[in-house]
């Protein structure tokens, strides 16, 4: 019996002329660029339905072009370079986060692996290229993406981009790690790390079914990575004015808006490949119609699930509010993390189980058992933990110096801060002058009526 139900069959890539190669690529450009300019408009129109607004409706058809002005809009405005930034690294920045996030669609399958549409012509396949490490060469170029951010934070010689570059930073080590967990538990099921295998492996079942937590996971992670909202530490208009590209306008800014929505697209895009079944169309319309996946129908399948997913993007924006920074490094570090593990090993077992013939029953019996005994040892542990421990009053309150670091940090719950030195005023000593005399005491309103008559 195969361990794997297929293995990674990439023949019939590498195969199409130049000329071929060229289309494509130019394809996957326009069809990121055309579904970019969509999402602005989009997320305007659905977050003023969400506030009851009107939202676009001045360029275009019912707003429709209005991404397109914003764009032309910022191409035309002076572009200001800071005096004090690192002038190669300061332009180079908006260059490396944006080109690295169109290059993960060039092995996102949009179609069939086989020779399934025609273009003039020339049969093909509905994908650029395809890796047997695929999805870790979307991770890699994910995280080049983060450089530019942190770069453009660093030299732009200001403390609320460095600050907003830092916390970038942060995201993407906390967060890149349950994403890489969640795929490992893909590609134990799957058997590859090649898009177009993923997406031939959920033939009958999609894996948002078979690992609903893996999707979680990644759907969580994917938000992080993105720097959207409720996780757009890094740009938090509240507390760092603009974050990193605070002190970048004109193009450059452009340039950094259309990485983040390039980037959503991409995650997008993965999770669609990943979880959703990629280009197949779901199972009332599959149930029917058997040319559902042939042809050029399968674009049609892959847009929509995309759509959805940039909609839940847009939707998280409207509802939800901007975390606090502990508690965004708390979900990933305390949460994510240890969650993504325990489910990698419970899945790791499950296929080692059915590798050895074991049936069905068998696998829920022992896997059911393994979760109730870890329960029942936390449950114990939490028990024990807080006996031979004397009960401790509130802790008394401390005073520290928040300049001992060499910089000021605000106190942790139960310090409170030394008293600050004032110095008296210049206007304690001297004495009222009024006239009639120096007695003061009795100048000073003592009721309403009386002010009004001093008045």
């Amino acid at each position: 019996m195969n361990a794997y139900p297929l293995a990674a069959d990439l023949s019939v890539f590498g195969r199409d002329p130049w000329w071929l190669v060229v289309v494509k690529a130019v394809f996957c450009f326009a069809f990121v660029m055309v579904t970019v300019l969509f999402s602005i408009v989009w997320e305007r129109k659905v977050v003023a339905w969400m506030q009851l607004r009107i939202g676009p409706n001045r360029h275009g058809p019912w707003g429709m072009l209005q991404s397109l002005a914003d764009g032309i809009k910022l191409m035309l405005k002076e572009d200001v370079i800071v005096k004090r930034a690192d002038k190669a690294v300061y332009l180079l920045a908006p260059v490396v986060a944006a080109i690295p996030a169109f290059m993960a669609i060039a092995v996102i399958p949009f179609g069939p692996a086989g020779n399934e549409i025609s273009v003039f012509g020339h049969r093909t396949t509905m994908q650029l290229t395809d890796l047997p490490i695929g999805v870790l060469y979307i991770l890699a170029t994910a995280s080049i993406g983060i450089y530019g951010i942190v770069l453009a934070g660093w030299s732009s010689g200001s403390t609320y981009p460095l600050l907003g570059g830092l916390r970038s930073c942060a995201q993407m080590i906390s967060y890149e790690i349950a994403m890489g967990v969640s795929f490992a538990a893909v590609f134990l099921y799957s058997g590859s790390m090649s898009t177009s295998a993923i997406v031939e492996a959920q033939h009958d079942r999609w894996y948002v079914l078979l690992l609903p937590v893996s999707f979680i996971i990644y759907i969580v992670a994917m938000v992080g990575e993105t720097n959207r909202a409720p996780f757009d530490l890094p740009e938090s208009e509240g507390d760092l004015v603009g974050g990193f590209n605070t002190e970048y306008s004109s193009i450059k800014f452009a340039m950094f808006m259309l990485a983040e929505y390039v980037n959503m697209i991409t995650v997008s895009a993965v999770a669609v490949t990943l979880f959703l079944g990629g280009w197949r169309a779901p199972y009332p319309v599959s149930a029917f119609w058997e040319g559902a996946n042939h042809g050029w129908w399968p674009l049609l399948w892959f847009v929509v699930k995309l759509q959805l997913l940039l909609f839940f993007f847009i939707w998280l924006r409207g509802t939800l509010p901007r975390l606090r920074y502990d508690q965004f490094m708390k979900l990933g570090w305390k949460v994510l993390i240890p969650v993504s593990m325990v489910w990698l090993m419970l899945v790791a077992t499950v296929r080692a189980l059915r590798n050895e013939h074991y049936d069905f029953q068998q696998i829920v019996l022992y896997v059911g058992g393994g979760v109730v005994a870890v329960l029942l040892l936390s449950f114990v542990a939490d028990i024990f933990r807080g006996r031979g421990e004397e009960p401790e009053g509130p802790a008394p309150e401390r005073e520290f110096d928040p300049m001992a670091g060499g910089f000021p940090v605000p106190p942790l719950p139960g310090q409170t801060l030394p008293p600050v030195p004032r110095r008296r005023s210049r206007h304690h000593d001297r004495e009222l002058i009024v006239s009639g005399g120096a007695d003061t005491v009795s100048d000073g309103p003592r009721n309403g009526k009386e002010g009004a008559d001093g008045a």
